[in-house]
């Protein structure tokens, strides 16, 4: 859902804007829970520091216009706020406390210092403690919170769905589709006719079939296998079509692009399209003629792929397979597609090895998930692990996306989205190279062109070790994030030089931006894509997508503090995580549930932060507490408001 940019208060905040040495630069609010906030903007090399009493009703997100003040003397700037441009958003998440003379509503949003005071009659029936949604109303001259009105009840804190739509207000999720996007849905024509298939490559005969998590709803992508004359095989790579049914310019194509993805909570699906499209037309279901957009390859025994072809397609998949099922034909299960399974599995295998040995670098991914109950209660906790199965069709998807940005890519001129993955910046690098020689887990890591081998000897050697997912989660880290653009400049961490995202229409806009593209290209439309235009889909897509990552995250830790919440007898085995100036973060072996042990809980000595080391240290003791070191920890407190877990730490 696309952010609202409203008016806000800029007519009212006018100030002097230009005294003394200042210049005014505009940017956007990153606001902290201190009150304190940051300034981002393409004016500034640096970000710009904002002290609290600065922030002039500023919040997170806002688009100001900012002084700066100018002097050699500050190691960063600093400025104050001057004026309003736009609001980011007026509506939070949070719990009202009804006081004698006095309501008020904590936002949950730890971006929204202070509260939001509610005039009288504006509560719409909301109790003491519940959990609402309020909508900024007004600020008072002089005053530093806001005022508000309740809009919506959610119910009681801690309870599952009072919190997961409390999560989806504090990200702007939307619940349904518009009726004018349900009823246009309707109208769309499901019928393949005669005249579209003269138009497509017919894969109907061909041996096909998806692979998915056992739960998925949504089929977008599938192989074809065939055996050529000449030895050679014929790898299918086929994706739904979704662009046939999703139209430029219509209201249901600007209801996926607002969305721009689909979000994947911890209890629910919010699809970027209906799922009368997303679960059923699209959906390559087995037994059934879908349409699709192809890359068809020609890969020899070796996996070295000889040519490939680009164009629309029509299948019909013989076998819907979860990756359990696929797995288990890996390992010697036989099945009626064994053979082709054994065979793209061995082929996939052959890929990934070029891949690595040309600079990708290969993380571990592992998922949690949790088993609910009709109430929403987590009763179980388990973990999704990738393993052959995920592998085969990763690196043939990923094969199908660098071919098409490849192809795109060495046209002169063209305009095309990709995602692309940056080099890591040098000071993350520095830090993670020196965490990494004062640990004794890997010397001479440094910045070279040899980076990706020394990336790739790291994982392999912290594979299946205590500290294998710290050193993962510090790589991730170390990396730049991948973004969409249409400005190619590789993918760093799949060491590519060209790289798109073609495979994923049903749950990714920037996919059926690029089959848009792509097939106005092959078809040697005239067309001349506006960049501007582009460019600016490609940055909205990127920052919804880090919005869906974060959505996602805290909802996975609302059921984490739940399952502790309910778990808090005995003692858990874990490995410290991160480490502060306030104490170290552990992550449980047996779960991967994260909370917090205070340095001030840990007895026997003062601990303190040793930066040099990245560890929390005793001052009279010298004892270590340091990223990757296993402890025993039990609960001492949950939060389930704040999302917070307190251990304390079990002495052997």
């Amino acid at each position: 859902m696309r952010k609202k940019h409203g008016k806000g208060g800029g007519e009212r905040n006018r100030q002097r804007e230009k005294p003394g040495n200042e210049r005014i630069i505009t940017g956007k609010v990153d606001m902290k829970s201190s009150g304190t906030a940051y300034i981002i903007s393409a004016e500034s090399e640096h970000d710009v520091f904002i002290p609290k009493e600065q922030t002039n009703q500023a919040l997170n997100g806002d688009i100001v216009k900012v002084a700066v003040r100018e002097s050699s003397r500050r190691t960063r700037p600093e400025g104050r706020i001057v004026s309003i441009v736009s609001r980011e958003r007026t509506s939070y998440s949070g719990t009202i406390d009804i006081l004698k003379d006095f309501v008020f509503v904590t936002p949950d949003n730890p971006k929204m210092p202070g509260i939001i005071v509610i005039p009288e009659g504006k509560l719409k029936g909301a109790e003491n403690g519940q959990k609402v949604i309020v909508n900024i109303t007004g600020w008072v001259k002089g005053e530093k919170n806001p005022v508000g009105e309740v809009t919506h009840v959610l119910g009681t804190p801690g309870e599952h769905f009072a919190e997961i739509n409390s999560i989806m207000e504090e990200y702007e999720l939307p619940i349904g589709f518009p009726p004018a996007v349900e009823k246009f849905v309707e109208s769309i024509p499901r019928q393949i006719t005669s005249g579209e298939l003269k138009n497509r490559r017919d894969f109907r005969s061909i041996t096909t079939f998806t692979i998915d998590p056992a739960d998925a709803k949504d089929f977008d992508d599938a192989l074809s296998f065939k055996k050529l004359d000449n030895g050679n095989w014929e790898i299918g790579v086929h994706i739904a079509d979704v662009s046939h049914y999703v139209t430029p310019d219509s209201v249901l194509d600007k209801e996926a692009a607002s969305r721009a993805t689909s979000v994947y909570l911890v209890d629910r699906v919010i699809p970027m399209l209906p799922e009368t499209l997303s679960n059923d037309a699209c959906s390559l279901n087995p037994h059934e003629d879908k349409l699709c957009f192809s890359a068809v390859f020609e890969i020899t025994p070796e996996a070295e792929v000889l040519n490939n072809w680009i164009g629309k397609t029509v299948i019909n998949s013989d076998r819907r397979f979860n990756y359990e099922e696929v797995q288990e034909i890996i390992e010697g299960k036989q099945d009626q597609f064994s053979f082709e399974i054994y065979t793209l599995n061995g082929l996939a295998l052959k890929l990934r090895e070029q891949r690595i040995s040309k600079g990708s670098i290969p993380f571990e991914k592992t998922e949690t998930k949790f088993k609910l109950d009709e109430k929403g209660i987590p009763v179980d906790v388990f973990f999704v692990e990738s393993n052959d199965s995920h592998d085969l069709i990763e690196d043939f998807m990923l094969l199908a996306n660098r071919t098409v940005a490849e192809m795109m890519g060495k046209i002169k001129n063209s305009i095309f989205v990709y995602r692309v993955h940056d080099v890591p910046d040098d000071e993350k690098l520095k830090k993670f190279s020196e965490f990494l020689g004062k640990s004794g887990i890997m010397q001479n890591f440094s910045k070279s062109k040899n980076l990706a081998a020394s990336f790739n000897a790291l994982l392999k050697q912290a594979h299946k070790k205590p500290y294998e997912n710290i050193i993962n989660l510090l790589a991730i880290r170390t990396m730049a994030k991948a973004f969409y653009t249409t400005k190619n400049i590789g993918h760093y961490g799949l060491g590519f030089k060209y790289y798109s995202h073609f495979t994923s229409p049903i749950r990714r806009y920037p996919d059926l931006m690029v089959h848009r593209l792509l097939f106005d290209h092959i078809s040697s439309k005239q067309v001349n894509p506006d960049k501007t235009a582009l460019e600016e889909q490609c940055k909205y897509c990127s920052e919804m997508e880090r919005n869906a990552e974060q959505a996602e995250r805290t909802s996975v830790k609302y059921k984490q503090v739940q399952y502790m919440s309910m778990h808090r007898e005995g003692v858990y085995e874990g490995a410290i995580s991160g480490a502060t100036e306030s104490g170290i973060f552990v992550e449980l072996k047996e779960n991967k549930c994260e909370g917090f042990v205070r340095a001030r809980d840990i007895k026997g000595d003062y601990y303190y932060y040793d930066e040099s080391t990245y560890c929390l240290r005793g001052k009279r003791t010298g004892r270590k507490f340091q990223l990757g070191q296993t402890i025993k920890v039990s609960v001492k407190k949950t939060d389930l408001i704040k999302k917070q877990i307190d251990f304390e730490l079990v002495e052997e």
